[in-house]
Formats: structure tokens, C-alpha cells, sequence
């Protein structure tokens, strides 16, 4: 987003349940196909270096970020509020009614002019009153006390408040 950021404060806080995936998020690493799905060549070569058959984030990067270890189905609201949440493909192991106090938790954390972003195969339709749907932007969702204020495509940043 360069110069629309400038000044501003960027935190993010990865979580999961697994620390074997938290201390793989920490190292970094990637393999050749997994930098290959979906990441310009351009950001591969800023932001990675290459390590024999790996790939690398840049040290500066990695240092930006917090990792703990957070469950779902437990309170989360003293972690504060967030502008972003980004809770893709995790909502599809859960039955429905999982579904919706997760979701509903989600929706007590994420700021009023925030956003939800969920995966592909996930949705807040018939789970939760907590979220609008953005039109036009598949798995973005704002809270339900903001108005849906845009319909073209939109670039976020997370930084927890």
C-alpha cells in the first residue's frame, strides 16, 4: 500500500492453536511452491531471500510480527481491537453452532470501521447478526453497527488497537 500507510503504526499478531505451526510461521520458510501460489515475483524477490530449496521472509519482516498460541473457542478480548481479522479456512472444522460463538466473539473485537476476512468456503450468513456482508468483496465482512460503505475492490492492513 506504500505511501497510504505511511505513518502508520502496522501490528500483527498471528495466532494458532498448533505451536508447531506457530514455530513455523516464526522460522519463516517456505517452499517453491508454496511462494508460487499467489505472490507476485516482485514481492518474492523484495521481501525473501533463497536458502537452497527454500525460501526465506526477510529477518525485518518476521520481526514486525507477534506469535501466541490462541483457541477460539476460549475469550479472546483481552488480546483488545482489531482492524483487520483475518480468520480464513478455520470456521470449516467447526459444527454450526461453534460456528456462530466464535463468530460472535469475532465480532466483539473486530473495531466498528474494521474487517472480517474468512476463506473461500466460509461464510456469516445464518451464523451471526455480528457482520455485514461487503458486496461485491467474497469473504469480507464489516460489523454490523457500520454501514457497508463501498462496493469496489479494497486493499486492508492489520494493526491491532
Amino acid at each position: 500500500m506504500g505511501a497510504k500507510v505511511d505513518g502508520w503504526r502496522v501490528d500483527i499478531l498471528a495466532t494458532d492453536l498448533s505451536n508447531a505451526a506457530l514455530d513455523r510461521a516464526r522460522a519463516g520458510i517456505y517452499s517453491q511452491l508454496e511462494v508460487q501460489r499467489g505472490l507476485p515475483i516482485q514481492m518474492l524477490i523484495k521481501y525473501f531471500t533463497r536458502v537452497d530449496e527454500i525460501w526465506q521472509i526477510a529477518p525485518e519482516l518476521r520481526a514486525r510480527i507477534q506469535f501466541q498460541q490462541l483457541n477460539l473457542l476460549d475469550d479472546f478480548s483481552h488480546l483488545g481491537t482489531f482492524d483487520v481479522v483475518f480468520c480464513r479456512n478455520v470456521l470449516i472444522y467447526f459444527d454450526v453452532p461453534t460456528k456462530s460463538e466464535v463468530l460472535d466473539r469475532l465480532a466483539r473485537v473486530v473495531a466498528e470501521d474494521g474487517y472480517l476476512v474468512l476463506g473461500g468456503a466460509e461464510t456469516v450468513m445464518g451464523l451471526t447478526k455480528g457482520f455485514n456482508v461487503v458486496a461485491d468483496q467474497a469473504g469480507l465482512y464489516s460489523p454490523r453497527a457500520a454501514p457497508v460503505r463501498f462496493a469496489a475492490p479494497v486493499q486492508v492492513a492489520v494493526a491491532p488497537r
